[in-house]
């Protein structure tokens, strides 16, 4: 009797212990995996590769596998910060970051819950990494949304061959928007065009900005930018008015502002970006050792309504129509 009443206290100290142990963790027990995804702003873009890599997580484990803790910091970097450092309260499986200060925030809150990035455009800037080589290394990996910057600026000589002066139009605070217009200006000049710089710092200085760059240059061009993304209305309202062309790093800023764009798909990037979570979670995939992906393909696109208001009639060849709708 003494041995059947000290298994019993033995099973039930067992137990006790299991129980404890889940209610500590914190984790939805009806979820094997749980993924925080921070986005830094709502815009089509960055939607869409949202939206890809939690489609992707689900083709590959199952939705009932999977708890997703979907945050958006309104544009904002403290927010980013509050939102990963509850993700690492919360002892997270992973976190996907989606865009360049999402991934910032989430890469100093944590060392050790591993970190994927989408629609960041080149890592090393963003992770201020002098000896980037492709591999980030420790617990960040992840896909960019780098597009051909040589291509985008052979298309400002292809849709303007008499354009003189080309005005680069993005946000200070962005590092990779930054990094693109560097390029840009590079390429540009050595095609023998005069090039301005025009940065904003947000979203209350970008209508004035935007004013003088439209007074001063025959095209002017919009990296891919979270803030311009976000106030495209804007920028399309001031360069129609003073029929100056925009061409944009990526379909959604082309959509709201531009004639025409190089731009890559952001849901297959955020798709790509799934599929490497999967391989992180279930496969055990060292995320140390995992390279930065990259998009596999551009596609030329031109937006008929903006065309049509400044009188572009000639379009290129081997440029599709952007759906509006």
């Amino acid at each position: 009797m003494k041995k059947t009443l000290s298994v019993l206290l033995a099973l039930t100290l067992c137990l006790g212990s299991c129980f404890a142990l889940a209610a500590c963790s914190g984790k939805d027990s009806s979820a094997k995996y749980e993924i925080g995804i921070v986005q830094i702003v709502e815009h089509p873009a960055l939607d869409a590769a949202t939206a890809g890599f939690k489609q992707a997580v689900i083709d590959e484990l199952g939705a009932d596998m999977v708890k997703f803790n979907y945050q958006n910091a309104q544009n904002d970097a403290n927010t980013c910060s509050t939102i990963v450092n509850q993700f690492v309260s919360d002892n997270v499986d992973l976190i996907m970051a989606n865009a360049t200060p999402a991934l910032q925030a989430a890469a100093a809150a944590t060392g050790d819950i591993p970190i994927l990035g989408t629609s960041v455009t080149e890592y090393g800037v963003a992770l201020d990494l002098s000896d980037f080589n492709g591999t980030v290394g420790g617990n960040i990996s992840g896909t960019s949304d780098l597009a051909p910057l040589d291509a985008q600026a052979a298309m400002i000589a292809e849709w303007f061959p008499d354009a003189q002066s080309v005005g680069l139009l993005y946000c200070s605070k962005e590092a990779n928007s930054k990094y693109q217009v560097d390029v840009m200006k590079a390429e540009l000049e050595a095609k023998g065009l005069t090039v301005s710089m025009h940065p904003f710092s947000d979203s209350n200085d970008l209508a004035q900005i935007c004013t003088t760059a439209a007074a001063n240059c025959d095209v002017i061009y919009v990296p891919t930018d979270n803030t311009a993304a976000e106030n495209t209305g804007i920028i399309d309202n001031i360069c129609s008015a003073e029929k100056v062309p925009v061409i944009a790093g990526e379909a959604g800023i082309c959509k709201g502002c531009g004639i025409a764009t190089l731009s890559i798909d952001y849901y297959d990037l955020g798709y790509t970006t799934g599929k490497m979570a999967v391989q992180i979670l279930r496969d055990g995939a060292d995320i140390s050792t995992m390279p930065i992906g990259y998009a596999e393909n551009a596609t030329p696109q031109y937006n008929q309504r903006i065309c049509d208001a400044l009188g572009i009639t000639e379009i290129p060849a081997g440029y599709t129509a952007l759906d509006n709708d």
